[in-house]
């Protein structure tokens, strides 16, 4: 399909082997099956990419244009999320004898279809368009089938939804409601995505799944890109994120990265950790090991819909960046997870996914074990909102406190 303005995706280039594919066509996954990531050309991107410029630019992530494929945007208006000084959580959490007196809640569940996933659709649905995709179709796990459907709404197009049948029902409906076909199928993430990958070519389906495409990762690095804003040209010293597929902790890694090309910051990060369901963890059990790759997570079962991913396509980008930004990685319980939501809603009147939740609870193990200090910034992402956990909810509030 011819393109009616020059791209300013320079070319989409390997993260595992470096091999460059040419961006104005529809591409996916590597010849040797690994995710292919956007390239720019960030001096030009730098010269009018500013803080002082920002200041007058429309509150969504199409903000950070220069840094995001310039198609006409399919937006609902995603991005620009709140960024909560949580004093008082921070207070229930005791590094030694000390408070976290710089704790943040970067609240995704304020976006368009009540999580994260948005980020990532905006910006896949508006390439697939251009790119002249007749149908999109993903395997989720909750969150992002209902980004996807509403996207492909917005954008004029039919969206096909694998998900598995114990699905949070507020997905399943959402996704309905858009008018996507949804496929439920016995089984996990892993087996919707066989799924797609065996229908799509005869279906004629643009695979929209995670990192099976280039462009949600560069959605979801805007996470990154609005806290530099936020923080007023800062970044924090840690970032908690929940781990599924991974892509936004793997999006936040690619921004800091570009941030230090076009002369932001330094080579210091954010110390990244990546935080898992004990019920499935591959990622924690790779980096424990001391592995490079990550092996299947046999049986995953969580609460936490959206970390029920046994086997991450992006695992090796995963654990390669918790030891560049000299991060780490710990699971939660179910039960730990929903105490924290009950915690995090009744102390800070945010009410989060069993996801967000998690990273409570993760950084309190940490702060307890003086892996965090009380002086630095921690910023906690809460990926999704509470209310399509309604299921998970109720379990919180019948257990009650500490059960």
């Amino acid at each position: 399909m011819a393109m009616t303005k020059t791209l300013n995706v320079l070319d989409l280039e390997c993260s595992a082997c470096g091999k460059k594919y040419d961006a104005s066509v529809e591409q996916h996954l590597c010849t040797c099956g690994k995710p292919l990531l956007a390239r720019y050309d960030l001096r030009r991107a730098a010269a009018t990419l500013t803080l002082d410029s920002l200041k007058s630019r429309p509150r969504t992530l199409w903000r950070y244009a220069e840094v995001l494929p310039n198609d006409p945007p399919v937006s609902l208006g995603e991005g620009m999320t709140a960024l909560v000084h949580a004093e008082r959580l921070g207070a229930a959490i005791r590094c030694g004898q000390r408070a976290l007196q710089r704790l943040y809640i970067k609240d995704e569940g304020l976006n368009p279809t009540g999580s994260f996933k948005a980020r990532g659709m905006t910006a896949a649905v508006s390439r697939a368009k251009q790119l002249g995709a007749k149908a999109l179709a993903a395997p989720t796990a909750g969150n992002a089938g209902g980004a996807l459907a509403a996207y492909a709404a917005a954008a004029g197009l039919p969206a096909v939804i694998v998900m598995p049948a114990d699905t949070p029902s507020a997905n399943v409906m959402e996704c309905q409601a858009f008018g996507a076909k949804v496929v439920k199928l016995n089984g996990l993430i892993s087996d919707c995505g066989k799924y797609v990958a065996e229908h799509k070519d005869r279906e004629g389906w643009y695979d929209v799944s995670t990192l099976k495409e280039p462009y949600r990762i560069e959605g979801k690095k805007t996470m990154g890109y609005e806290l530099w804003e936020q923080f007023g040209g800062k970044l924090p010293d840690v970032i908690f994120y929940p781990t599924g597929g991974g892509v936004g902790l793997i999006g936040m890694c690619k921004a800091f990265d570009e941030m230090q090309e076009m002369g932001w910051i330094g080579a210091e990060r954010p110390r990244m950790v990546a935080v898992q369901a004990a019920g499935c963890a591959p990622i924690v059990r790779a980096w424990e090991a001391h592995q490079n790759t990550a092996q299947f997570f046999q049986n995953a079962a969580t609460v936490a819909s959206g970390l029920r991913v046994p086997g991450p396509l992006g695992d090796f980008l995963i654990l390669s960046m918790l030891r560049q930004t000299k991060g780490t990685a710990l699971t939660v319980t179910d039960q730990e997870m929903l105490n924290a939501g009950r915690e995090l809603a009744s102390l800070e009147g945010i009410f989060a996914a069993p996801e967000g939740a998690a990273t409570v609870s993760a950084a309190r193990k940490l702060a307890a074990s003086g892996w965090i200090k009380p002086e630095e910034t921690v910023v906690l992402f809460n990926t999704g909102t509470g209310y399509k956990y309604a299921e998970a909810w109720q379990r919180a509030l019948q257990s009650g406190p500490g059960a």
